[in-house]
């Protein structure tokens, strides 16, 4: 736009020479070039005409342009077909080893397998040790006296010897044994017994001449009961024994532990044993009722 009104003037003035010449026919002296006009302001760019014809190019070309805004990006074209598979890639180093999961739950059991073949019988066994000696048990009854033997066939009478010398006379005899049945029994009541240690009933009338010669009895019930039962007493597993007798005690032992236990003690001296085979041959000891009555007792 600016380069057009610079040009304009430029026309005109060629114009006017033109017509002069015309008229005149008398070509005058060139006129001195006339100077540029001074640069306008720049104006809006405006749309863009139609192409006109080459102006003349004597004009000063005026500035560039402002460069126009981009364009908008156009739209992403389609893809484009998968291309051929590439070559396999080396095998990569293994990695290294993950921890190991927890244990699973134990999965139910299996079906009882066919019993197998019977094996080869075992050689036997070194003979173990020998165990330790148990408790003694109670002192058995003494036995009936023997039968009388037959009497001897008598002898010849042999030849009467001289009469001797009396001797001094002897110092007198002890005292004998008074011959009445001396039998004594005592009630021990709610006694524990255990398999750690034995159970001591403290019983006066054993003596060390029952002890010695003498017969110690105990017999059990569970407390609160009647019945009184012989040691051993032996229930299933449970077991209760008479240990050893020693002067003024007996000692129960058992293998398993419990309260609530009364304990009869029965002391028989040696001679009174003797008797009773006598007066009761047969008497069962393990019989807590046939004693109880043999002896009165309560």
């Amino acid at each position: 736009m600016g380069r057009l009104r610079l040009l304009l003037p430029v026309l005109l003035l060629c114009m006017i020479s033109v017509n002069s010449c015309k008229k005149d026919k008398t070509p005058g002296p060139t006129g001195a070039t006339g100077a540029d006009g001074a640069q306008g302001p720049k104006g809006d760019t405006g749309a863009t005409g139609a192409q006109g014809p080459q102006g003349a190019t004597t004009g000063i070309p005026g500035p560039t342009g402002a460069t126009g805004a981009t364009g908008a990006t156009g739209a992403t074209g389609a893809t484009g077909p998968i291309g051929p598979a590439g070559p396999t890639g080396a095998t990569g180093a293994t990695g290294a080893t993950g921890a190991t999961g927890a244990t699973g739950p134990i999965g139910p059991q299996g079906p009882a397998g066919a019993t197998g073949a019977t094996g080869a019988t075992g050689a036997t066994g070194a003979t173990g040790a020998v165990g330790p000696r148990g408790p003694a048990g109670p002192t058995g009854a003494t036995g009936a006296a023997g039968a009388t033997g037959a009497t001897g066939a008598t002898g010849a009478t042999g030849a009467t010897g001289a009469t001797g010398a009396q001797g001094p006379a002897g110092p007198q005899g002890p005292a004998g044994a008074d011959g009445s049945v001396s039998i004594k029994s005592y009630i021990i009541t709610n006694q524990s017994v255990s398999s750690a240690a034995a159970t001591k009933l403290n019983v006066p009338a054993i003596t060390q001449s029952i002890v010695n010669s003498g017969l110690v009895l105990v017999y059990l019930r569970v407390t609160g009961t009647t019945s009184f039962y012989s040691l051993p007493f032996i229930r299933i597993t449970n077991a209760i024994y008479q240990s050893d007798v020693g002067l003024g005690f007996v000692n129960i032992i058992a293998n398993f532990n419990s309260p609530g236990y009364d304990f009869k003690v029965v002391v028989i001296p040696g001679g009174s044993v003797t008797t009773l085979q006598v007066t009761h041959p047969g008497l069962n000891f393990k019989n807590y009722n046939d004693v109880a009555s043999a002896l009165n007792l309560n």
